[in-house]
């Protein structure tokens, strides 16, 4: 803003104010090591992005020894949970097997298995196959499986559960 003023004085041919000389800052200044950047502060609850979702099987995955195995917990899918599995054989040769890859991706927990991968999805129930595709949908094309909603009658605020917690419902 100062040089533009200073340009139309001059143009104008009216006296220019000197301007102060730039000041030099010593060398020394900068030696040393930088002050550390202070921590940020934790974001406020309601900002805080929820990435684990919890849910039941409507049947429950049965492993060798017979244990059934129902809840568990699916995390967000990034980019490349989306994209590692068009590059498998399997999903090459059979589309529909994406699902599968992609759900041994993401859920992070199921029951008391020290792991979760593909091959335990592939040997799911198809109810419950169904289910996680359609759980694995709402947490990551909706966001979230909850929604906060008014009674139309008491105007009291609460919270509905869209997904539903069983296959079928909703």
């Amino acid at each position: 803003m100062r040089r533009t003023a200073v340009r139309a004085a001059a143009a104008s041919g009216e006296p220019q104010e000197a301007l102060p000389p730039a000041t030099a800052v010593p060398e020394s200044t900068f030696a040393g090591p930088a002050a550390p950047a202070p921590a940020p502060a934790p974001a406020p609850a309601a900002y805080r992005l929820q990435t684990e979702f919890p849910f039941e099987l409507p049947r429950g995955y049965v492993d060798e020894a017979g244990t059934v195995h129902r809840d568990g917990v699916m995390r967000l899918a990034t980019a490349r949970d989306e994209l590692v599995p068009l590059r498998d054989i399997r999903v090459q040769e059979n589309p529909a097997y994406l699902s599968v890859v992609l759900l041994g991706r993401v859920i992070t927990r199921l029951g008391s298995l020290p792991l979760v991968h593909d091959g335990v999805v592939e040997s799911m129930f198809a109810s419950d196959l169904a289910f996680l595709q359609d759980f694995y949908r709402q947490v990551n094309a909706e966001g979230h499986t909850r929604a906060s909603v008014q009674c139309p009658h008491c105007s009291e605020p609460f919270e509905v559960e869209l997904g539903g917690s069983r296959l079928g419902e909703s």
